[in-house]
C-alpha cells in the first residue's frame, strides 16, 4: 500500500467524483482509477459503489476512510514534529476557536507571541463551542482557545487563563442608562438580543436569567457578538456580552453596565488533547499563553 494510493482514495471519497478528484490532484483520471483499483485489490474489498461518473463509499470504504484520515494526520504531525524539533521558533501553531475569542483575546496573544517568535506561523479556524472541543478531541487541531473552559471531558484537558465578567449593553436612551451598575432582575422585562441556538454563550445568558427566576424575552438573534452590538445600537433590545469584547470601544448609541447581582462570569482558557502531545512550537505557545495571561492578571 502506497501513500499515493491513500491520498487518491481520500480525495475521491471526499469529492465522490473520480473526474473532480483527478482534476484537484492534477493527474489523469485513469491514474486515479488505476490506483483505486489496485488498492481495492490489495484490500480484497470494494471501497466504492460506482454510480455513473459519481461514486459513494461502501460501509467498508467509510471505515477505511476514517482510519486513513487518522493515519495521514499522524504522518503529517510526525513530519512537522521533526521539522519543529530542529527549529521550534519557525514552526506552525494550529488553533481552533469561537468567534468571541477573535476580537481581542486571540489577536492580543498572537501579537505578543510574535514579538518573541516573529518567524512562527499560525493556522486559525473559527468554529462554535462544541465543534472546537470535537476538533481538538479528534485530532483536527491540537489546541483550542475557548470560553468557558470545559471540565471533566474525557478527551481534552482544559487550562483556565483568566476569568472575565459578562456585562449588559444597553441603548444610550435606555431607562437604566444612568445607573452605575445593574441587578440582573432589573432586565427581566427587557427584550433580549441573543446569539443563535447551539452557541454556548446563549446558554450561559439564559441560565443566568433562569437562576434569577425569569425567562428572558428573546426579541432578536445575531450571528455573532458584533451583530448583537449593532442590534443594541439600533435600539432593538439589550444584550449580555463578554466584557473583553468591549475592551477597545463601546459601540455608538450604547452604554455598558456591570452586573453586580449576581456576577455573571465565564472562564477563558486553552484546551489540549489528553492522549496526544503538543508539537514543539505548539508547546512554546501553550507555555507563553499561561505566562502572558498570568502577568496580565497582575495589572
Amino acid at each position: 500500500m502506497e501513500l499515493r494510493q491513500l491520498r487518491y482514495f481520500m480525495e475521491v471519497a471526499n469529492r465522490e467524483h473520480m473526474t473532480e478528484a483527478a482534476e484537484n490532484l492534477h493527474v489523469a483520471q485513469s491514474a486515479v482509477s488505476r490506483q483505486i483499483y489496485n488498492l481495492e485489490s490489495e484490500l480484497g474489498v470494494d471501497l466504492f459503489v460506482r454510480q455513473g461518473r459519481r461514486v459513494r463509499l461502501t460501509p467498508m470504504g467509510r471505515m477505511f476512510l476514517e482510519s486513513s484520515t487518522q493515519a495521514m494526520k499522524m504522518l503529517e504531525n510526525a513530519k512537522r514534529e521533526v521539522r519543529e524539533h530542529l527549529d521550534p521558533a519557525r514552526g506552525t501553531i494550529r488553533i481552533t476557536y469561537p468567534i468571541s475569542m477573535a476580537a481581542y483575546t486571540l489577536p492580543t496573544a498572537i501579537s505578543s507571541f510574535r514579538e518573541q517568535y516573529p518567524d512562527a506561523r499560525f493556522q486559525l479556524k473559527q468554529n462554535i463551542y462544541y465543534d472546537v472541543i470535537e476538533e481538538v478531541a479528534n485530532g483536527e487541531y491540537n489546541m483550542g482557545l475557548l470560553a468557558p473552559v470545559p471540565k471533566g471531558d474525557k478527551k481534552v484537558e482544559g487550562y483556565t487563563l483568566f476569568t472575565e465578567n459578562v456585562i449588559a449593553l444597553l441603548p444610550k436612551n435606555h431607562r437604566l442608562a444612568e445607573e452605575e451598575a445593574l441587578h440582573l432582575t432589573q432586565l427581566k422585562e427587557e427584550p433580549f438580543i441573543l446569539l443563535p441556538e447551539g452557541m454556548y454563550f446563549r446558554e450561559l445568558v439564559i441560565d443566568a436569567c433562569l437562576a434569577q427566576g425569569f425567562q428572558p424575552e428573546i426579541a432578536f438573534e445575531g450571528d455573532d457578538v458584533d451583530a448583537l452590538k449593532g442590534l443594541v445600537s439600533a435600539g432593538l433590545g439589550i444584550a449580555l456580552i463578554p466584557e473583553v469584547t468591549l475592551v477597545d470601544t463601546t459601540p455608538r448609541f450604547t452604554v455598558k453596565k456591570p452586573i453586580l447581582e449576581p456576577k455573571v462570569t465565564r472562564t477563558i482558557g486553552v484546551i489540549v488533547p489528553k492522549e496526544r502531545q503538543l508539537l514543539p512550537t505548539e508547546s512554546l505557545f501553550f507555555d507563553f499563553l499561561q505566562d502572558f495571561f498570568s502577568k496580565m492578571k497582575n495589572y
